[in-house]
């Protein structure tokens, strides 16, 4: 098989996490310190706050910004499911907002313009697969509306517009380490910032509003807290930071890889009537490329091109993603919700295999299983 994502750890990976192993320290301390200051220089922001996941990231940035019971935050429903739920952890309202179309699958700024109201207090912006979504417009929306802008930049690590990093334009900017991800440890998650207040609010709240972490007492800086706050377990462990410090400097050279193969399916795919490839080729040289989504143009024949797919060639897909409205718990809560661009994209999109050490040869199969597939 060849699987949609696949990981791979150099020695010195293994080493930079043993050490920390026989150092005796696996609580946030010294590496997750350092984690902070290297993505922050990496990104060109004064702060990052390295947190357990984005999702914790994501609910830790609507927090510092005020939202609240009562407030609402526009949202893309084709995201995970997770830029929205953080909205509801803050007791306030995802509004949900359409996409562009299938050709580029980014939040909608006109249709985010329409869903303002007064009761608005943010404004989500998901750079899907690795890819900018319109930050340009949407800050300059924010800006105008007094609305904070959170990038969920969960796909996004070292990808830009227009030369500036995404996670860069927002209030605040929020990553993923999780396992399938562009950097991955298995878990884990960050915010960057150049808010102090919003640094601040996020690094007392991740660990329960503590004055001084286990860390500080260790070392001898105080010996008690107090805890001024409601605060959260959103810490990030030293192994995962180890494994992250050791994995950073190498980000460049894998998305490097990545483009390369992106530019190489891009070339072979489209030329096929059936499919719609989302985004532009100029826009890969600045994308992470997280993921290779193809949008068919049929979308009733997802299940089938994915299970011939699978069956036939033992190529793995996924989808990218169900649109959120959808899903029966928030039908429950947002009866009627209607975004015919989002819920297209749902059913037509296929994810194929893309991972830095992909051979051509695996991806030479890739493509010949989907043209057979889609013949």
């Amino acid at each position: 098989m060849i699987p949609l994502f696949d990981l791979r750890f150099e020695p010195e990976d293994l080493e930079a996490v043993a050490e920390t192993l026989r150092s005796g320290w696996l609580t946030q301390g010294p590496r997750v310190a350092a984690l902070e200051a290297a993505f922050a220089e990496t990104l060109g922001r004064a702060h990052a706050v390295a947190v357990s996941s984005c999702t914790a990231a994501l609910h830790l940035a609507y927090r510092a910004v005020g939202v609240g019971p009562g407030d609402e935050v526009i949202v893309p429903s084709y995201t995970f499911v997770a830029t929205a739920n953080a909205v509801l952890y803050c007791g306030a309202t995802p509004v949900f907002a359409d996409i562009l179309g299938i050709e580029d699958p980014s939040l909608d700024p006109e249709d985010v313009a329409r869903k303002i109201t007064p009761r608005t207090k943010a404004v989500a912006a998901v750079h899907f697969g690795g890819y900018a979504a319109p930050v340009d417009a949407l800050a300059s929306l924010c800006e105008e509306h007094g609305l904070a802008l959170i990038e969920d930049a969960a796909h996004a690590p070292s990808a830009s517009l227009h030369g500036r990093s995404l996670g860069a334009w927002g209030t605040a900017g929020c990553f993923s380490f999780f396992s399938n991800k562009v950097l991955p440890v298995g878990e884990g998650g960050l915010l960057a910032t150049d808010d102090d207040s919003v640094a601040a609010s996020a690094r007392a709240a991740r660990s329960h509003c503590m004055s001084s972490g286990t860390w500080e007492r260790h070392t001898g800086r105080t010996d008690t807290y107090d805890v001024a706050g409601l605060g959260l377990n959103y810490r990030l462990d030293e192994p995962r930071a180890a494994l992250l410090l050791s994995r950073l400097p190498r980000l460049p050279e894998e998305i490097a890889r990545r483009q390369v193969l992106t530019r190489a399916y891009r070339r072979r795919l489209a030329g096929l009537d059936a499919l719609v490839l989302p985004f532009r080729d100029d826009q890969v040289a600045e994308s992470s490329c997280y993921i290779l989504p193809v949008m068919l143009r049929e979308p009733g024949r997802q299940a089938e091109v994915r299970r011939r797919l699978m069956d036939a060639h033992g190529v793995q897909t996924s989808i990218m993603y169900p649109a959120i409205h959808e899903f029966s718990a928030y039908r429950e809560r947002f009866p009627g919700v209607s975004l015919p661009h989002t819920e297209r994209a749902a059913r037509a999109e296929i994810c194929l295999p893309l991972f830095a050490h992909l051979t051509e040869g695996e991806q030479e199969r890739v493509i010949l299983a989907l043209e057979e597939a889609l013949s």
